[in-house]
C-alpha cells in the first residue's frame, strides 16, 4: 500500500481524479507539475492499476485516464487526509476548502464509524491483533517510497498534503504511528518491535515530535490529540490495504469494536446528517475569495 500510494503527486493526481479530471492537459493545467513527472506518474499508477489508459481521439492519438475500481475505491483515504490537513496543519500556501455533502446540503466533516452498530469509533474503542497473514516484519515495505516533491515550482502548491507525507511517504512513519496507537512509546520497544535503525527511527520520532504528531516526556512518546486525529487516515488506508492486496491466508490485522464486541469495518459518515458518505456525494467549497 505504501509503494503506491506513498507518493504526494501520486495523492493529488488521485485527488484530482476523484474531482472528475481524466485529461493530461486537464492535469497539467491543475496542478504544478512537470510534463515529465506527470507523464511517470499517469503510467506507474495505470500499471499499479489505479488508472485505466483509454484512447478518445485518433489522429493524433490521446488518451485519458480513467480512476479504476481500485483506484476509485481510495476515496476515503483522500477524504480524510483532507479532513486532517485542513483542521490541523494551518501552514498551506492557500487555505483548504471545505468538505461539502450533496446528499444533505451541508458542509461537514467526517466521521468514523462502525458498519456493524453505526456507531462512532475513535482509536480507544478498537483493539487490533495480528491475522493470519500479518507481522510486523511483514508489514515493513521491502523498498523505500517515493519521496514528495520539495523545491522549486512545487513548493508553491505541491504542499498540499505535507504532514501526510511524513506519515505514508517513508517506510518506517506509517508503521511507527500504528505502533504508537497500539500503545507502544519507548524508543527501545518501537525499535524492537519494528525492526527499524535507530537512526531512522530517531529521525522519524523528531519529525513527528516537531509537527506535534507526537510529545516527548519522561522517555516516552506519546500522541497528541493532532496525532490522534491522524486515526481515519490510517484505519481507512489499512482497509482499503487490506482489500486490495489480500492475502490468501487471511487479514493482517483484524480489528474489533468493543463496543458492540464484532470485527470493525470502518464507514464514513456525515457529521451533519449521519448518512453514509459516498464519494460521488462529497465536493469541494472553496472561499467565496479563492473561488474562480
Amino acid at each position: 500500500m505504501l509503494g503506491v500510494v506513498g507518493d504526494e503527486w501520486t495523492l493529488l493526481i488521485l485527488q484530482q481524479s476523484l474531482l472528475g479530471v481524466t485529461r493530461y492537459r486537464r492535469f497539467a493545467a491543475r496542478l504544478p507539475i512537470s510534463n515529465a513527472v506527470l507523464t511517470r506518474r499517469l503510467s506507474t499508477m495505470t500499471a499499479d492499476g489505479l488508472l485505466n489508459r483509454t484512447l478518445y481521439q485518433e489522429s493524433p492519438s490521446r488518451y485519458e485516464y480513467v480512476l479504476t475500481p481500485r483506484g476509485r475505491a481510495l476515496w476515503p483515504v483522500l477524504t480524510s487526509i483532507w479532513e486532517w490537513e485542513r483542521r490541523w496543519v494551518p501552514e498551506h500556501a492557500e487555505r483548504l476548502p471545505t468538505m461539502h455533502h450533496v446528499v444533505c446540503g451541508a458542509d461537514f466533516s467526517p466521521r468514523i464509524t462502525c458498519r456493524t452498530c453505526t456507531q462512532v469509533v475513535t482509536e480507544k474503542e478498537l483493539t487490533a491483533v495480528w491475522g493470519p497473514s500479518g507481522s510486523w516484519p511483514r508489514s515493513m515495505p521491502v523498498e523505500s517510497t517515493r519521496r514528495r516533491p520539495g523545491s522549486g515550482t512545487t513548493s508553491q502548491r505541491a504542499g498540499l498534503f505535507p504532514e501526510t507525507m511524513s506519515i505514508l511517504g517513508n517506510r518506517w512513519a506509517f508503521a511507527l504511528l500504528v505502533s504508537a496507537f497500539v500503545g507502544t512509546s519507548r524508543f527501545n520497544d518501537f525499535t524492537e518491535q519494528l525492526g527499524a535503525p535507530p537512526t531512522s527511527l530517531a529521525h522519524r520520532l523528531q519529525i513527528f515530535t516537531t509537527g506535534d504528531v507526537l510529545q516527548a516526556s519522561d522517555g516516552r512518546y506519546l500522541l497528541t490529540e493532532k496525532g490522534r486525529a491522524a486515526f481515519p487516515i490510517l484505519i481507512t488506508a489499512l482497509q482499503w490495504a487490506q482489500r486490495w492486496f489480500a492475502s490468501p491466508e487471511g487479514p493482517a490485522v483484524i480489528l474489533r469494536h468493543t463496543q458492540c464486541g464484532n470485527e470493525f469495518d470502518a464507514v464514513l459518515t456525515c457529521d451533519q446528517c449521519a448518512g453514509s458518505l459516498r464519494g460521488t456525494d462529497v465536493e469541494e467549497r472553496r472561499p467565496a475569495s479563492a473561488a474562480t
